[in-house]
This record gives structure tokens, sequence and C-alpha cells, in this order.
């Protein structure tokens, strides 16, 4: 299997396909396994590559703490190492975050944005902040993370008809290491990107599920603090939108995509050196 070494780990990667780089970057607990529905969709025109964040899926479990800064580094390294900058970048909920603040960090490298069902700040602003954090990193560490998969997944594919997403679901997710888990959740809580929304100039897509976990005037906000956003909801949809309805969210990356690599469209055809903040974040 390939492997990239970052730092004090090694991160799997995939990369099928030809043309201009497109990465996938997944959420909380999952893995790049969960792009298969968009990986057959994309690599017969995109140089389709996923990752494994660390402490995720086949990618190495190092000691935390664990940061998304060093969640974007680790995606910036492989990308200035596989020759695939700049890239479009997809990410969905945590993979959006790092997303996010990669293009933040390092803008040379993103050609593009798709942020899927993510927001840009996770400071604790009120009680309510604090107990989704809480609850969060409790439940996996008292009940363990079969049981917590369980029921994440009925939250998440709750129709009759989605037992097949249900059960997968709770397959891949008992595979988390526990302690990685909850250094992944401790990346999450207190970061934001917020601030600097108005900075990141690549084109950007917000996708939002209308029953997402965060409202979609959240997302809503977060586009009108960047200079080239937009914003498209998903109805009839939950957290993990590219699984539950994988045709909605293709045909909408898609159509983004197309107007991004358009004839006209300078920025895809930029050099694919990185800036000095960049070479920061991929150095070593």
């Amino acid at each position: 299997m390939p492997y990239l070494s970052v730092d004090d780990t090694h991160l799997y990667y995939d990369d099928r396909g030809d043309g201009s780089p497109l990465l996938f970057v997944h959420g909380l607990g999952s893995s790049s396994r969960d792009w298969f529905e968009q990986v057959p969709y994309f690599a017969d025109r995109y140089r389709v590559l996923r990752v494994d964040l660390r402490g995720h899926g086949r990618s190495g479990r190092p000691p935390g703490p664990y940061h998304i800064a060093q969640f974007a580094r680790d995606v910036a390294v492989g990308l200035r190492r596989l020759d695939a900058a700049p890239a479009h970048v997809v990410g969905l909920s945590m993979g959006g975050m790092v997303a996010l603040e990669l293009a933040a960090s390092a803008p040379a490298l993103v050609n593009s944005l798709v942020i899927a069902n993510s927001v840009a700040d996770m400071r604790l602003h009120t009680w309510g902040d604090l107990w989704f954090y809480l609850s969060r990193r409790l439940a996996v560490q008292i009940l363990g993370v079969r049981r917590v998969g369980r029921l994440l997944a009925g939250r998440l594919f709750p129709k009759p008809e989605q037992e097949t997403h249900r059960r997968e679901f709770v397959k891949r997710w008992s595979q988390n290491d526990q302690r990685a888990y909850v250094w992944s959740v401790d990346a999450i809580m207190g970061w934001s990107v917020m601030d600097r929304l108005p900075a990141i100039s690549a084109p950007t897509l917000l996708v939002s599920s209308d029953q997402d976990y965060t409202p979609v005037s959240a997302k809503n906000r977060m586009a009108a603090r960047m200079p080239n956003a937009e914003l498209a909801v998903v109805s009839d949809a939950r957290h993990a939108l590219p699984v539950e309805k994988p045709d909605a969210f293709n045909a909408l990356v898609d159509e983004f995509l197309s107007r991004v690599d358009g004839p006209d469209d300078e920025r895809s055809r930029e050099s694919a050196t990185a800036g000095p903040v960049a070479e920061e974040m991929s150095a070593g």
C-alpha cells in the first residue's frame, strides 16, 4: 500500500486517474474509504487523491495531541511530494476544516475548495458548545467505539432502506483507535479560521445538507465572509452527504469544478510552486 512519511508518522494515500488533481479529505472517525462513491465518478477526468489523516484509517496513529494545523500540514506535505498542487480540495466535516486551514495557510497549494457540512469556528462559545464537546469525548471513552458507532449510524442513516449503510458504517467506525479519536476531537474543539475567511480567495463551494448538525444559516455566514464562495443546499439529507446522496453531491461538485477549470479560469493554470507559508508547512 502507498504511504507517505510525514514528521512522526506515515500516511496512507490513494492516487488514481489523470488530469487536474482532486483531493478528498474525510471527516472525524472516518477514512478515505468513505469516498467510494466519488472515486469512480471523477477518476476518468481528474487525478483523484484520497488520504487517511493521522490517527485514522490505515495511517499511523502517533501519540497526541493532534491539531487541525497538523492535519493541514500533513496534507500540504503530501500534495507537494506527490507533485499534485495546486489541487481542488474536497473536505467533509473535519476534512472541511482541514481544507479551510490549508487554504488559509498555504493558498498556493489550493486550486478550489468544496466544503461539505463543515464550519469555520469550533471555539466553545456557549454551554451547548461545551456539552457537544464533552459528550463526544466522553461517549467513546465510556461506551467504546462500537456502541458509539451504532448510535451515530442511526442518526446518519435513519431510513429503513439505509440498513446497508448503517451496517457498513458500524463496521468501519468500530476500527477507530479510541485514543486517536479523542485526540482528534480535541483537535477540532477550539479551532477557528473565521477571522481568516476573507483572505481565502480560492473559488469555494459550500455544500450543506438541510438536516446537518449545524444549520444552513451557519454556512451562509461563512459564505458571506469569503470573497469567492457560494452555497448549495441538499434537501432531505444528513451529515454523511457523499455516502447518503452521492448522485446529488457528485453533480454539485462536478458542475462547480467544470466552471473552475473552464478555459477562462486563470487559477487552473497557476504554478504549483508554494509560497513562503506553504514552504514552512511542508518543511521536514
